[in-house]
């Protein structure tokens, strides 16, 4: 569906956004914007177990150790980031496996801890249930 505005309809609204100074000449106002309106942030339960990091992230722990030893004067996290990038793209499967090995250790700790965290967050739900409904 196409909607068709009339030259007369765009004049009007011209119009109507524009002002008149003092010397008489039309002064065209500037278009507002519309903020956008915040989303409400669900709230966050600081209980609840932070996700592990990655592979890649306890591998750039280690080099970024080892790259400010052997450069001392790097210190940009971006540079840092740079570097042990393009190592990790360069390293061979089996140099990796460790800090896979690693991930995998603190992902399953993680899924325990939350498992416990579920466990936790519905009985106390149903704890609350029940106070209500006294």
């Amino acid at each position: 569906m196409v909607l068709k505005v009339q030259q007369s309809e765009g004049k009007r609204r011209s119009a109507r956004l524009s002002s008149i100074n003092a010397e008489g000449k039309r002064i065209v106002s500037v278009k507002k914007t519309i903020t956008k309106q915040k989303k409400k942030s669900a709230r966050l339960d600081s209980k609840i177990p932070k996700k592990p990091p990655t592979a890649f992230f306890y591998f750039l722990e280690d080099y970024r150790k080892e790259l400010q030893e052997q450069n001392p004067g790097v210190k940009q996290m971006r540079e840092i980031g740079r570097a042990g990038g393009e190592k990790w793209k360069t390293m061979a499967y089996e140099e990796k496996v460790q800090y896979y090995d690693i991930a995998t250790e603190k992902r399953a700790e993680f899924e325990k801890a939350m498992a416990e965290y579920a466990q936790r967050k519905d009985s106390k739900e149903d704890d609350e249930e029940e106070d209500w409904s006294d």
